[in-house]
């Protein structure tokens, strides 16, 4: 029997008309669905997807836990939990659409469980997605980048200092549980910038400047940084 294959499906920031024809296809297409949580209706991939493609409600699902923590021991162990339970599937000849947000190559734990799955002999194929800041860029109706700028993509959870201090454009991917640290940081060194928080989705909310960003703010938050 042949193995079936696995597909890393970016479905994009949050707003639905920002998923790509690539990603409808791949998911129309595909006998099951995974999601990085233990109840699907909770992944905001499937959410976005839904709204998108509504098949994916009848699709089989595969619920993988994906625990936001930075302990190794216990992401490799839910790394290789959830690689062995896709390829399980895969052994039957079903294709899978990993639903993730965003881009699945951009700072997306979806990545390990495919390099896992990768290397274990199984075919699998990444289907991009609109990255965040992309979209946060169009919200604000600016370019991100022109000329010889260049663009820094940080995540925020590692520290900033060195980064602040790169040239062009910053952008700092994740910084919901940072903000109080980053606030502080950029008020300090009066560095202007702006926090576009769950981009896309409902509960969207953009701060113009240092000053205005709160001292929380959803995960799905990004501040850009640009060079004055």
């Amino acid at each position: 029997m042949e193995k079936g294959k696995l597909y890393g499906t970016g479905t994009g920031p949050g707003d639905p008309g920002l998923i790509t024809l690539n990603a409808i296809r791949i998911i129309e297409k595909c006998n099951y669905i995974a999601v990085p949580n233990t109840v699907k209706e909770k992944a905001l991939s499937y959410q976005i997807a839904l709204a998108a493609v509504p098949c994916v409600q009848d699709k089989k699902c595969i619920c993988v836990d994906m625990p936001m923590v930075k302990d190794k021991n216990i992401l490799e162990e839910s790394h290789i939990k959830a690689a062995d339970k896709i390829a399980a599937v895969l052994d039957k000849g079903y294709d899978i659409s990993f639903l993730t947000l965003g881009d699945p190559s951009i700072y997306s734990t979806y990545i390990y469980i495919h390099n896992r799955v990768k290397s274990m002999g199984y075919q699998t194929e990444i289907i991009s997605g609109v990255p965040s800041f992309c979209a946060a860029s169009a919200l604000l109706d600016e370019g991100l980048v022109a000329g010889s700028s260049e663009l820094h993509i940080i995540p925020s959870s590692y520290g900033i200092d060195k980064a602040l201090k790169l040239p062009g454009t910053k952008v700092l991917m994740k910084a919901g549980r940072k903000l109080p640290v980053i606030k502080e940081k950029l008020e300090r060194n009066n560095i202007s910038a702006v926090l576009v928080e769950n981009c896309g989705m409902e509960n969207e909310h953009i701060y113009n400047c240092a000053g205005d960003i709160p001292e929380s703010a959803g995960y799905y938050s990004l501040v850009i940084i640009k060079e004055e």
